[in-house]
């Protein structure tokens, strides 16, 4: 382009051609934003796929986080209900010995020194017993309790009132909560109260 006297000499040809190139530059930019949106609307399909296996991987995680706490709570209470109860097979075996001294001791009221010796070594276990957590279980006069008691006999009787115990014939034990043998016990069986 030349300038002349303060006019401008544009030839029209350069001007179509100046003008066609801004259309040709935009057509390139329709293509380009044409693009950039498609590409855009890919990339917000992929963030949102990755979106959901973020979730998801998220959610099973939580899962197996809950999964190993259960896990450790209930080895955890496994390994204290071992420790409680561990001695049971120790105590059931001694049980026998338990039942021979009371045998003897009721064969026998008369005093003497070796029954006072028996009498102090028979409280001497029941003491160490207790401290591991063997306790008996109440029978005699007591109603009965097919949880606690196993009826050997039922009795026809009008001395005592319908499902009470009226002997126990062997001792019966807890330990610490747990049933370790039932009291053998004869029941009364009195239809009328």
């Amino acid at each position: 382009m030349a300038r002349t006297n303060g006019k401008s000499d544009v030839d029209p040809q350069e001007l179509d051609a100046a003008h066609e190139l801004p259309a040709s530059e935009s057509a390139e930019d329709e293509g380009v934003s044409i693009d950039a949106s498609s590409s855009r609307v890919a990339e917000a399909g992929e963030l949102q796929k990755l979106r959901v296996e973020r979730d998801t991987l998220i959610d099973r995680l939580a899962r197996l986080q809950a999964e190993f706490e259960n896990a450790r709570k209930r080895t955890a209470r496994e390994q204290q209900d071992f420790r409680e109860y561990a001695v049971s097979d120790a105590l059931k075996a001694l049980l026998p010995t338990l039942d021979s001294f009371e045998r003897a001791l009721q064969t026998s009221k008369e005093k003497s020194e070796f029954r006072s010796g028996i009498d102090l070594i028979y409280k001497q276990l029941q003491d160490a017993l207790q401290k591991l957590g063997l306790r008996p279980i109440p029978a005699t006069g007591e109603p009965f309790d097919p949880h606690l008691h196993e009826a050997i006999e039922m009795v026809d009787t009008k001395d005592a009132e319908d499902h009470q115990i009226i002997e126990e014939l062997q001792r019966g034990y807890k330990l610490k909560d747990r049933l370790l043998r039932p009291a053998m016990v004869k029941v009364a069986r009195n239809p009328k109260h």
